[in-house]
């Protein structure tokens, strides 16, 4: 079958547009297909497109651009991650270009650069300027009364056109590019010449015609390569190498090793004793099989200079080859555990569920073993020959995951996450491209917009976490629901596992639309931790409990590592306080860029903003009043971990939160050194709820559920009701029953009596009686619509009129404008309208209506400077 060769091919760009757009094809470009990359203008710049199609329709709207150069031979994107991007896109109300932007690694765009160079031909330098086409005479900057050039004319016929006066600055440029004797960018330029604010004069010496600026197009990746060695064969030699014979080393007094030239014409090679000594080694060791040349030189007593001899001599020969940037240890591989009859009974349930539903719910209490069912699934898949994607919320669960999975699998086992070095990411993407080694991945939220190209099984470990959400950027997708499209795609089945499933997602298992599973008993039956809650609000009123931690909680840790047993303390605060307080004026020290309080952090003495990073050092006195008479107020998991290694300065205290676990390494020597029992007492935030599997913790404290409870949305009972349950699932999860202390100001509510009896189904029924009440997901579907301005008024009379206009056509659906619980961010204002939609609205429709609306507002002059992004299913 002949391709057709297209004139026009409609690209995806990553930018936040609308539509796609279509550039001309040159002629003798290779014949293009869908999902190839491509370099395009835009403007100025140069962008990595990507063909979304080809055609012979030329637009009538604008003249088209021609496309600059094809980056791939082959399609880096298949047509069926097109359909998911455009599901993404569409359900979630986000341009096409951010779609694409979000899912292709960073190291697969290509960048554009702005240089600035020396005109050409007759550059203005110093040296040469007698023989351009600018000059008259050299002008040196030193001496020169008013540092001017006399220029030639244009035609080169001699007689002075004008005078050009440079600054000494412009003269600093001119030098700069001529020594350099490449092209800079204006970036180099500042850091030579030592001055700022240079675009003014570069305009100038442009304006001049003396300097000239151009793009250049470069990929961000480059694939690792290392230097390996190999030895010359003697058939090599002989045939087709630089020499014809080997003489043989034993017996010769100087320890020679002459060789004849390939002309055999004589002269002899002779080579040092160390060299020789090397060379026979090598053979030794090594005969004619290749080894890294890194490795070689730390196995042996060589020198570099010693190799380097006989590679100048082209005895041995040395060469770049690719290699990984993945290193995956070796380690003992074993079989699959066999399930026990509980485990058998739910696996046997969700392969019946898959032939039917495709997916299912499998709801299994804390430590009750569904990581080994997981196992069996994957292995059912691979088996078939199908690829599995395995989601976990956080890297931090990837750890053990992957350790776990990488003894049962070994080496078809990928890890993905944003921890990763660009390069890395796109090594991974490229051999799922390939085919190439990897049949199971195990990622987080990022993952799904791999390059799968027979999925089968699609796991989401702890389905309810709110980790899945995509906040800060479009598309604010959520993995869980688009992984469930992306096996609908692939014809794959997705598998939902936890212990506290999300309100949703129980909710399509009741009504029939998933499989639900249920496992309710813990692995060898190990009873479900003992809970018991602390009134700590009483114990305060009777002087009991001065300090964060009840008589009880203390009394139970001492007994606990008296036994050599581990101890997690759960405060999902991080920082040593929340805020610092004057104690005479009240005055607290808050961001100069958002509205919050700024965050005490001691270790680096600091004040942060955990919304836009601004620090600044802990004031010694008041900054109202000046009286040296500011206090920390509330704790922290910093302050924590400093009051539990003063009351068991015995005992190793070790932190996991965002702070401590900055760097890809950092979540694996803590998680390694809580395991090895390195540590005794391990402070967290919410970071250690998540599916984490210690053997040897007995006692969980939960130290201010109230922080939990007392949320101002409509989740917050839901969410305070599974992360108890989940950090309370870290106590005792083999051999005897764990311990978990909740201390708590209201003992009696409704969700800590839930969570004392583990029962699910109350909390369930409750939350969704007060949500249909209110109209809230499940029942209806929820989409914010978020301004922001940095002018107060223009947001506050925006957000209005938008509100309104949205009212005309979905009535008391929309509620708002509002603040939301920030109302300023890195100096942007923010309003936030909400609409509540029935389910079954369909999604197409309401969003052209709220596109189409927030356009006509756009247009206004004045609000042209609006900031508008819409998220939809908000967590």
């Amino acid at each position: 079958m002949k391709l057709e060769q297209y004139t026009y091919a409609d690209v995806i760009l990553p930018l936040p547009l609308a539509n796609l757009y279509t550039y001309s094809i040159p002629e003798g470009t290779p014949l293009l297909t869908q999902g190839v990359r491509v370099a395009v203008a835009v403007k100025s710049k140069v962008y990595t497109g990507l063909i979304y199609s080809l055609h012979n329709q030329k637009p009538r709207a604008y003249e088209t651009k021609p496309i600059l150069a094809v980056l791939d031979e082959k399609p880096l994107v298949s047509p069926i991650q097109l359909k998911f991007w455009e599901w993404i896109s569409n359900y979630y109300h986000a341009f096409f270009g951010d779609v694409y932007r979000c899912a292709l690694p960073s190291g697969l765009k290509i960048e554009s650069e702005t240089t600035l160079s020396l005109k050409t031909p007759g550059s203005p330098t110093p040296a040469s300027i007698m023989d351009n086409s600018h000059f008259s005479a050299p002008p040196p900057l030193e001496g020169r009364e008013n540092n001017s050039l006399l220029l030639n004319n244009t035609a080169g016929e001699g007689g002075a056109a004008g005078t050009a006066e440079l600054t000494p600055k412009q003269w600093r440029i001119i030098n700069a590019l001529h020594d350099t004797k490449k092209p800079l960018t204006t970036g180099d330029l500042t850091r030579l010449i030592g001055a700022k604010d240079i675009l003014k004069e570069i305009k100038i010496l442009m304006e001049k015609g003396l300097v000239e600026i151009s793009e250049n197009i470069y990929q961000r990746y480059k694939a690792k390569t290392e230097t390996y060695l190999r030895n010359l064969a003697p058939a090599e030699a002989i045939g087709n190498s630089h020499f014809s014979a080997l003489l043989p080393f034993e017996g010769r007094g100087n320890n020679p090793l002459p060789f004849h030239n390939k002309t055999g014409e004589g002269g002899a090679l002779v080579l040092s004793k160390k060299q020789s000594e090397l060379l026979l080694y090598f053979i030794d060791n090594y005969g004619n099989n290749e080894v890294n040349k890194k490795d070689f030189l730390n196995h042996s007593n060589f020198t570099a200079s010693v190799l380097k001899g006989l590679v100048d001599k082209g005895i041995i020969v040395s060469y770049e080859k690719e290699v990984s940037r993945l290193d995956f240890p070796e380690t003992n591989r074993r079989k699959m555990y066999p399930l026990n009859s509980f485990q058998q009974k739910a696996y046997g349930e969700i392969q019946d569920f898959f032939s039917a539903k495709k997916t299912v719910l499998l709801h299994g209490v804390t430590a009750s073993g569904k990581t080994e069912i997981y196992i069996h699934l994957i292995q059912e898949a691979l088996n078939a020959k199908k690829q599995v994607l395995f989601l976990v919320p956080e890297i931090a669960l990837t750890t053990q995951l992957t350790n776990r999975l990488h003894r049962v699998f070994g080496n078809k086992l990928g890890v993905y996450h944003s921890k990763f070095s660009d390069a890395e990411r796109v090594e991974i993407w490229n051999n799922l491209l390939q085919n190439n080694g990897y049949e199971i991945i195990i990622g987080v939220r990022s993952s799904i917009f791999l390059p799968f190209s027979n999925l089968g099984l699609i796991i989401v470990d702890e389905e309810h976490e709110n980790s899945y959400k995509q906040f800060d950027s479009a598309p604010r997708y959520h993995a869980r629901n688009a992984a469930v499209m992306l096996a609908h795609l692939h014809g794959a089945n997705t598998l939902l596992g936890t212990a506290t499933p999300a309100i949703e997602t129980y909710n399509n298992a009741i009504a029939g639309k998933y499989g639900l599973v249920e496992l309710l008993q813990r692995h060898e039956e190990i009873a479900l931790p003992q809970i018991i809650t602390v009134d700590v609000g009483d114990l305060r009123k009777r002087k009991i409990m001065k300090g964060f931690f009840s008589p009880i909680l203390l009394e139970k840790m001492q007994e606990a590592l008296g036994k050599g047993e581990q101890i997690i303390l759960f405060q999902n605060r991080r920082g040593y306080a929340p805020f610092l307080e004057c104690s005479r004026c009240f005055d607290v020290p808050k961001c100069k860029n958002c509205d919050v309080t700024l965050t005490v952090h001691k270790a680096f003495n600091a004040l942060t903003c955990h919304y836009c990073g601004y620090t600044k050092p802990v004031p010694l006195h008041c900054p109202s009043c000046g009286e040296e008479t500011l206090e920390t107020k509330g704790f922290g998991t910093e302050k924590i971990e400093e009051e539990i290694q003063a009351l068991f300065p015995n005992a190793i205290v070790g932190r996991m939160d965002l702070d401590t676990t900055r760097t890809k390494k950092s979540y694996e020597r803590i998680i390694q050194d809580f395991e090895q029992k390195r540590i005794d007492i391990l402070v967290g935030t919410q970071m250690i709820s998540k599916g984490l599997d210690f053997e040897h913790v007995s006692l969980v404290g939960i130290l201010n559920a109230d922080n939990l409870l007392n949320f101002p949305d409509f989740r917050a009972h839901e969410r305070a009701f599974q992360l108890m349950l989940q950090v309370s699932g870290r106590a005792g999860r083999k051999n005897k029953q764990g311990m978990v202390i909740i201390q708590t100001t209201d003992p009696n509510n409704p969700i800590i009596q839930q969570v004392k009896e583990n029962d699910y189904k109350a909390m369930f029924f409750a939350q969704m009686s007060e949500r249909e009440l209110f109209k809230y997901p499940p029942y209806y579907r929820l989409i914010y619509i978020v301004v922001r301005h940095r002018d107060l008024q223009i947001l506050n009379s925006a957000a209005k009129i938008l509100a309104n206009e949205l009212r005309k056509v979905f009535g008391a659906r929309v509620l708002g404008p509002d603040n939301p619980i920030i109302s300023r961010i890195q100096n942007l204002f923010i309003k936030r309208i909400v609409l509540k939609i029935e389910v079954n609205t369909p999604n197409e429709y309401a969003k052209n209506l709220i596109q189409n609306i927030t356009e006509k507002i756009l247009s206004i002059d004045r609000f042209k400077s609006l900031l508008i992004h819409w998220d939809v299913d908000p967590m």
